[in-house]
Parts: structure tokens; sequence; C-alpha cells
């Protein structure tokens, strides 16, 4: 009886989703979630910087690790939108301060030069 070995296969996620990007609906459904991606990636840099598990900020928050989880998969789900104090919360535990910036459109700022 021979035995297999699992042999993971690498994953490059830039270039899988410049190829999915041709699909038109795909690139559709991501431009309109961009927001949501930024705010994931933005609290996972963060976690990150501060080289924090997620199970350390849910004890700094005082929460599950699954919350934790959630809040950082909620971005892109639009299923659950966190609070702001939620949101301080979470800065608070990875060491930050919250801040939120409005930043005017790409088009309209051409159009305003």
């Amino acid at each position: 009886m021979t035995r297999e070995q699992y042999e993971p296969v690498a994953l490059n996620v830039e270039a899988t989703r410049k190829r999915w990007r041709k699909e038109p609906a795909f690139a559709s459904a991501y431009d309109a979630l961009a927001d949501e991606f930024a705010a994931l990636a933005e609290l996972v840099r963060a976690r990150q910087r501060a080289e924090l598990t997620q199970a350390d900020v849910a004890e700094r928050m005082g929460v599950a690790q699954a919350s934790v989880a959630r809040l950082e998969a909620s971005a892109g789900s639009r299923k659950h939108a966190p609070s702001m104090a939620t949101l301080r919360r979470y800065a608070d535990a990875v060491g930050c301060e919250l801040r939120i910036t409005l930043a005017v459109k790409r088009k309209e700022r051409h159009r305003a030069v």
C-alpha cells in the first residue's frame, strides 16, 4: 500500500485576480466592493504589524476569537457592518487609532483640475 503525499499548490492571488478581472461581471462586482476590500486589508495589516493573532486581539477586546474573525471577514460580506465602537475597540486592541477619511472620487478629481 502506497501512501500519497499531499502537495499543496501555490496560489498567486494577484495573477488570479488579474485573470478573473478580464471577465466583465467579475470586474464590476469586484470594483463595487473595493472599499470593503480596502477596509478588510487595513484591519489585517494593522493586526499583523502589531504581531498579534486573532486570538490576541479577541482577548484584548474581551470577545471570542470567532468574533474577530467575523469582523475581519465582514468587510467584504455586506451582511454585517461593524459599528464605530467595534472598530475603535479593534483599533485600540492592535495599538492604533481609528481614522476615517473621505476622498474625492477619481473621476471627479480629474474634472476639478
